[in-house]
Parts: structure tokens; C-alpha cells; sequence
């Protein structure tokens, strides 16, 4: 695919930088960036779960993020928290968006207003493009119980969809501050006629800062509901949190992404 296959060097020996990944499904390239945990080279028989994550520019570096030097700070959240014995060493993949396209791709209907509605090209090549091509060069596990699948605001809106939509291929969903106003809030309606057809429910980390705006924190308390309802047991497969003081950005995001992990892959 005209990819470096082990990757440009970043900020950080574990970040392996994999530009212009191109796709039959959708006309623009857009990079990946590898988070490989502790221990990875070190340990070359061994296997990983793997968290797949929206807005890659936004995860790991400061410099390339929408707000500069502001960033999830993943790669700092998931040493400390693997090291501390927390969570499962595991693979994190951020893939990139597309700039100008970013709505669209993110968002599972047109809005007659906003345009929109690619979610559905963006899962073809979600799954079957980026999975297959990282299966190939990183030792991740691909059962559905060791994938997970997350991203804030539209990126937690297409999280959703997608793991409701390939919830035979996702395991694992982190959706954060969720825009569940997109189009009259209509993945509340997705996600009732999806869930009598999915099986196993996927573990679910659901969240929103309570200043992010009233109507913001209504609807995601209203997607919390609905989950329930549709059977997901809270503390098992579903963690619901209203972040004290949180808003929506990166910096607020950043500080729940070791809670995220520890609830989506703890150490057994």
C-alpha cells in the first residue's frame, strides 16, 4: 500500500508514524499512528489486544493535534497505567481524520443541513482495509473480545454506530461526549433496532463532562438510559461517568483515558 511498514519515527520509540494509507471505500489517504506498549520488542512471541481510536492527530502529539499541545496524552495514560499494573499491555491505533471530510465520515445519516453520512464507507474501510493491514504488521489478537473500537464528540458518535453495526468485530467501545444531536438524535433509533440483533452486548465506556453544556450532558445521560434498556448491565458491560469539571477538548478527554483502559482492558 506504499506504507513504511515499520513505521517513521516519532516523538517516542513505541509511536510508529504510518502515513498516507490509502482506501478503496473513500477517496482520501490519511496516516496511522502505532502505539506498541512496554515490553513489545522485547517480547517477539507475544500477542496484544488492540484499541483502534478517532482523531489519531489528537492522541499522542501535542504538535499536530486541532488545539495545539493540547492531546489525549495516550501513549504517557497507558505506559503509567500498564506499568502500574493496571491494565493489559495492549496495541493502540489512532487513525487519522480527514480534515475537511471529518463530518462526513464520522456520521452514520445525512443531515439535510450539514451534509454528512459516510460512516458506513468509513466502517468498510475501518474493517476491511486498517484491521487487516495492522493484523499484518503487529502482533494483535483479533478475536472480538480482544478489539476495541473509541473516539470523542462525532468521533464517539461513529464508535458507537460502528460497534453497534460490526458488533461481531468489536468487543470493546470507548465513546466519549458521544454528539448524539447529530441528526434529531437519530443513533437513539439505531441503537433500538440494532440491539435485539447483537448477541453479546460490547463493554462500554460512556462518558460526558458535566460543562459541557446542558444540552449535552441531557443527551448523553439519555443515550445511558437507552443502553440500559437495551441491555447492558452498568458495571459490567457498561460504564457510565459524568466527569467532574469536564469540557469538551482534548485536555479534558486526556484525563479520562486511563480510566477508560482500566474499565475496557484491566489486568486480570
Amino acid at each position: 500500500m506504499g506504507l513504511l511498514s515499520a513505521g517513521e519515527p516519532t516523538l517516542h520509540p513505541r509511536l510508529r508514524l504510518h502515513r498516507g494509507f490509502p482506501s478503496v471505500y473513500l477517496p482520501d489517504k490519511r496516516d496511522l499512528i502505532v502505539y506498541v506498549p512496554p515490553g513489545y520488542d522485547q517480547h517477539p512471541h507475544r500477542t496484544y489486544p488492540v484499541l483502534y481510536l478517532q482523531d489519531g492527530q489528537n492522541l499522542f502529539d501535542g504538535r499536530t493535534s486541532f488545539i495545539p499541545g493540547q492531546y489525549w496524552r495516550v501513549r504517557e495514560q497507558a505506559d503509567a497505567a500498564i506499568e502500574a499494573g493496571e491494565v493489559e499491555p495492549l496495541i493502540i491505533v489512532g487513525i487519522y481524520n480527514t480534515g475537511d471530510r471529518r463530518l462526513a465520515e464520522y456520521t452514520h445519516e445525512r443531515d439535510w443541513e450539514r451534509g454528512g453520512g459516510e460512516a458506513d464507507e468509513y466502517g468498510l474501510l475501518l474493517t476491511r482495509e486498517i484491521l487487516p493491514w495492522i493484523a499484518g504488521h503487529y502482533r494483535v489478537r483479533t478475536e472480538r473480545e480482544q478489539t476495541g473500537l473509541g473516539g470523542s464528540s462525532l468521533g464517539g458518535l461513529v464508535s458507537l454506530y460502528l460497534g453497534l453495526r460490526y458488533a461481531t468485530w468489536f468487543g470493546k467501545l470507548a465513546v466519549l461526549s458521544p454528539s448524539v444531536w447529530w441528526n434529531h438524535k437519530s443513533i437513539l433509533g439505531y441503537l433500538n433496532e440494532r440491539a435485539p440483533e447483537i448477541w453479546e452486548r460490547p463493554r462500554m465506556w460512556l462518558d460526558v463532562g458535566d460543562k459541557e453544556g446542558r444540552r449535552t450532558v441531557h443527551d448523553v445521560e439519555h443515550l445511558n438510559r437507552r443502553l440500559k434498556a437495551n441491555g447492558w448491565q452498568p458495571g459490567e458491560t457498561l460504564h457510565f461517568e459524568k466527569a467532574h469539571g469536564g469540557t469538551h477538548d482534548e485536555a479534558s478527554w486526556a484525563r479520562r483515558v486511563r480510566p477508560m483502559l482500566r474499565f475496557l482492558f484491566p489486568q486480570i
